[in-house]
C-alpha cells in the first residue's frame, strides 16, 4: 500500500482526526479571523477532543505495539487536556509563553521521530511545533501578530492532520510520490 498513513490503522486514523479538529479550532480562534473567537473558545473541544480522546488513543497505540504512534498521542492528549482546562484561568502571559515553549519542544521530538515514517506525520508535527514556537514567544515577548502568525500555522497542521485521517479512511494515499527523474537515477557507490 502507498499510504503514509494506512487506512487499516485505526489508531492512527482516529489520532489524527482528533488532532487535526483540535488544531484547526485552536488555530482558527487564535487568527482572529472570526469575529469574538478567541483560541481559549475551543478549551471544550481541546479537553474533550484533542485531550481524552487523544490520550485514549495513544494507550490503545501503545497497547497494540506502536511506540511512536502511542507515545505521540497519549503526549499530545496530555499537552491538550492541560491546556484545555486551564485556558482562561488568569494564567500570567509568561506562564503561558513558558508553557507553549515547553510542548513546543515535545512538537520538535515528535517531528524528528517522525522522520522514518514519511514527509505527511513530520509535516503535522513540525507545523505544530513551529505554531507552538510563535504562540509562545508571542506570549513572552507581548507580540500579538506572532500569536496571530502561530494561530494560522496550527490551523494548517490542523488542516494537514484533517486531510490525512480523511485520506486514510477514504484509502486515498498521502505519501508524496517521487519524481521520475529520481526514480531512474543510477545509485551512487
Amino acid at each position: 500500500m502507498d499510504n503514509d498513513v494506512a487506512a487499516g490503522n485505526t489508531s492512527s486514523t482516529l489520532g489524527h482526526l482528533a488532532l487535526g479538529l483540535t488544531l484547526l479550532a485552536f488555530g482558527l480562534g487564535g487568527t482572529g479571523v472570526i469575529d469574538n473567537v478567541a483560541a481559549t473558545d475551543a478549551a471544550g473541544l481541546a479537553t474533550w477532543v484533542g485531550g481524552v480522546t487523544l490520550f485514549l488513543v495513544g494507550l490503545l497505540a501503545l497497547r497494540a505495539g506502536e511506540a511512536r504512534e502511542g507515545t505521540a498521542y497519549a503526549a499530545l492528549g496530555a499537552f491538550w487536556f492541560t491546556w484545555g482546562t486551564a485556558a482562561g484561568g488568569g494564567a500570567s502571559a509568561d506562564a503561558v509563553g513558558v508553557f507553549l515553549l515547553l510542548w513546543a519542544l515535545l512538537a520538535l521530538t515528535l517531528t524528528l521521530a517522525a522522520s522514518g515514517g514519511g514527509l505527511f506525520g513530520q509535516g503535522v508535527y513540525g507545523l505544530l511545533f513551529v505554531a507552538l514556537l510563535l504562540l509562545g514567544i508571542g506570549a513572552l515577548a507581548g507580540n500579538d501578530g506572532l500569536g496571530k502568525a502561530g494561530g494560522w500555522v496550527a490551523a494548517v497542521a490542523g488542516l494537514l492532520a484533517w486531510y490525512g485521517a480523511t485520506a486514510a479512511v477514504a484509502s486515498r494515499p498521502t505519501a508524496l510520490r517521487r519524481r521520475a527523474s529520481d526514480e531512474s537515477a543510477p545509485a551512487a557507490s
